[in-house]
């Protein structure tokens, strides 16, 4: 595969392995997304529901893909690992998650003005 097909948009030379490697993971989660949207398309336009089976069973796989690779990613880029913990697997509105994760969280037990070991009265006596 020749620099050129990899889509970089910097001299091959001036960039890191590390950088080249997280490119090919973010193209290819690309192409695996791009490959789920055409297939939702053709399981959509298919006349035969056979094959809108199959081709949902293809766009899934394609999922599969694509979950391995943003995983892949996640374990590469720590700001990602960040941003992906704040915002996946919760509920409501996006907008919300966000302004919530921005709001300081009190140190447990001490928004009471303790120390959060209890009460010492009566240990002494």
């Amino acid at each position: 595969m020749g620099d050129s097909s990899m889509g970089l948009h910097e001299q091959p030379e001036k960039l890191s392995p590390r950088t080249v490697d997280r490119h090919r993971a973010i193209v290819s989660l690309m192409e695996e997304l791009e490959a789920v949207d055409w297939y939702d398309q053709r399981v959509d336009a298919a006349t035969d529901p056979e094959l809108a089976q199959v081709l949902a069973h293809n766009r899934d796989e394609e999922k599969e893909h694509a979950a391995m690779t943003l995983e892949w990613l996640r374990r590469h880029d720590s700001v990602l690992d960040t941003q992906l913990r704040t915002y996946l697997f919760t509920e409501g509105p996006v907008t919300d998650v966000e302004e919530q994760a921005m709001e300081p969280s009190p140190a447990p037990g001490l928004g009471d003005g303790s120390l959060g070991i209890g009460s010492l009265k009566g240990l002494g006596e």
